[in-house]
């Protein structure tokens, strides 16, 4: 049984959040929810839920900080990260942070339903595909660019490097908006700092320089 959990919900983007609430009211009990970090710390100190839904990206500093910032003051409470993205860097990055597990935001109402008690009880939870970048970051075999020395790499923003995995793979600026829900607008303004940081001309290099990497 699962509607006795109670559970917090943070995401920057209030229609989504909205949402998860309209389809897991009924099966958990929703104490709070939160749309950036500060707000997110201190609903979650303040409400004490059993387990946290916590997007990655978020302003003033992402689901990692709320994570070591809460576990602090309050080590029980649970974490797991549901997010559009599927990059091996956010998965690592949160897990090593103390998230129990990591869901992306194509997982079904049931599916998350049974993921939070799952969690609550103490398992690691992943959609499939997520699981094997935890497998690999233990046995010492991160993907390329994930914990590596590369300055160039390592000078992007991890959203910039979430636009640039994606304007490398071929999506146009409306289909990259789409899949992170962000706007055509800051499409435009990450991938201008991602040329303009990485000394590229255009996204035919941009492409060329992610595919040396093994980032597509």
């Amino acid at each position: 049984m699962t509607q006795n959990l109670r559970v917090f919900v943070v995401d920057d983007h209030r229609l989504f959040r909205a949402g998860v609430q309209a389809e897991i009211g009924e099966h958990v009990t929703l104490v709070g929810d939160a749309g950036d970090v500060d707000e997110a710390i201190q609903g979650i100190r303040a409400t004490k839920p059993d387990v946290v839904l916590l997007d990655v990206h978020m302003p003033g500093g992402g689901g990692a900080v709320v994570i070591t910032t809460v576990h602090e003051t309050h080590p029980d409470i649970r974490f797991l990260a549901l997010s559009v993205s599927d990059a091996a860097e956010d998965v690592i990055r949160v897990i090593r942070a103390g998230a129990r597990g990591y869901v992306t935001k194509t997982i079904s109402p049931d599916e998350l339903v049974n993921a939070i008690g799952r969690v609550h009880q103490g398992d690691a939870v992943f959609s499939p595909r997520l699981a094997g970048f935890v497998l690999d970051a233990f046995a010492g075999d991160l993907p390329a660019g994930v914990g590596s020395d590369d300055p160039e790499l390592d000078q992007l923003t991890t959203r910039e490097k979430e636009v640039l995995r994606h304007i490398a793979r071929g999506y146009t600026y409306k289909e990259v908006a789409s899949r992170l829900f962000i706007s055509v607008k800051t499409v435009e303004t990450h991938v201008s700092a991602v040329l303009r940081k990485l000394q590229l001309s255009n996204r035919h290099e941009l492409t060329v320089w992610a595919a040396g990497r093994d980032l597509l």
